[in-house]
């Protein structure tokens, strides 16, 4: 009997078209038993993954950006510390979005017909060995990251590219350079107010931001990877990157080594981890703007972050066979 499926198409993704949509659709139909869902409003994707779990399903298919994956997930799993309405389905990803981060960093195919050609593909390979990949995710507290979170200057530009969004602009990664320069600009004049606590270390004090990675790289700016932990898996603890300094010529030093092909980050005024199993960040003045997955989270005075292994189930190549299709 035909595996039980859902696609979830967010319509109004940045990359996504109704002959894409149709085809992806028609392609999986051949080979799943699948019923096709389309989000509605702002936080419809998480209705539809409780719908999901409610409903029994084996797969969950999503055809849209990182910010549908998340939605969707975080209506799977519902709220950590909690228990889901029933078994969580496994997640597949046909990207749509402007960056797909996920779904490039599991190594899926950029074009939705190139990536639905090779899910089928893995759901032949599951049919015969009846094992699906699983991943770690972040756990927030209040929700879940699937593959990066943070609080500080990166939350500011979210939160800029999201008023853009309500405002009817497009989202593209030219938006979110655009509305980098100025927040980074502001770090630069503001003093240093997060205290930052790792295990077995006494408290590091002054960090101008901190960003929060469960996989590499960090995100994309059109073809090219951003790096800030290059160490960091899906099968690892957490990635953490927090300077304690945002002055001009220490600031570009760092940077320059994010977009470098072979990334070194041996800096006296960067904090790096590639393998921690949790972490907390405080702000000392007032509360500090957060983000997941490209989401912004709102103002927090304190975060914690903890690595959760073989959170998900996810259809994707092995860790070590992963393709880079960067």
């Amino acid at each position: 009997m035909p595996m039980r499926a859902v696609l979830i198409v967010n319509p109004t993704a940045t990359s996504i078209t109704p002959a894409a949509r149709d085809l992806v659709a028609h392609a999986l139909q051949s080979r799943l038993q699948l019923t096709v869902e389309h989000t509605k409003h702002r936080g419809h994707g998480a209705e539809l993954g409780r719908a999901a779990v409610a409903d029994g399903v084996d797969l969950v298919v999503v055809h849209g950006g990182d910010g549908t994956v998340s939605g969707v997930v975080n209506g799977m799993l519902g709220r950590p510390g909690t228990n889901p309405a029933g078994p969580v389905p496994a997640v597949a990803v046909v990207p749509g979005g402007s960056a797909n981060v996920l779904a490039r960093v599991l190594g899926i195919a950029r074009e939705p017909i190139a990536a639905t050609n090779q899910l089928i593909e893995l759901l032949d390979d599951y049919e015969r060995h009846r094992q699906w990949r699983r991943i770690g995710l972040i756990d927030c507290g209040e929700c879940w990251a699937v593959f990066n979170t943070g609080m500080g200057v990166d939350a500011e530009v979210v939160a800029a590219v999201e008023a853009e969004r309500d405002r009817g602009g497009k989202v593209t990664a030219w938006r979110y350079i655009r509305a980098s320069v100025p927040a980074v600009l502001r770090y630069t004049r503001r003093e240093p107010v997060l205290k930052l606590e790792l295990p077995g270390r006494e408290p590091i004090m002054g960090v101008s931001f901190v960003f929060v990675s469960n996989a590499s790289p960090w995100t994309y700016a059109n073809h090219r990877p951003v790096w800030t932990n290059p160490g960091c898996t899906f099968e690892s603890g957490l990635g953490v990157f927090a300077p304690t300094t945002m002055k001009t010529i220490p600031t570009l030093r760092i940077v320059r080594q994010m977009f470098a092909k072979r990334p070194k980050f041996a800096f006296k005024h960067l904090v790096t981890d590639d393998d921690v199993p949790w972490l907390r960040v405080t702000s000392t003045a007032d509360p500090a703007a957060c983000q997941f997955d490209g989401d912004y989270l709102g103002l927090r005075e304190t975060m914690t972050f903890r690595a959760v292994p073989n959170a998900l189930k996810v259809v994707a190549p092995p860790p070590k066979t992963a393709v880079d299709l960067r």
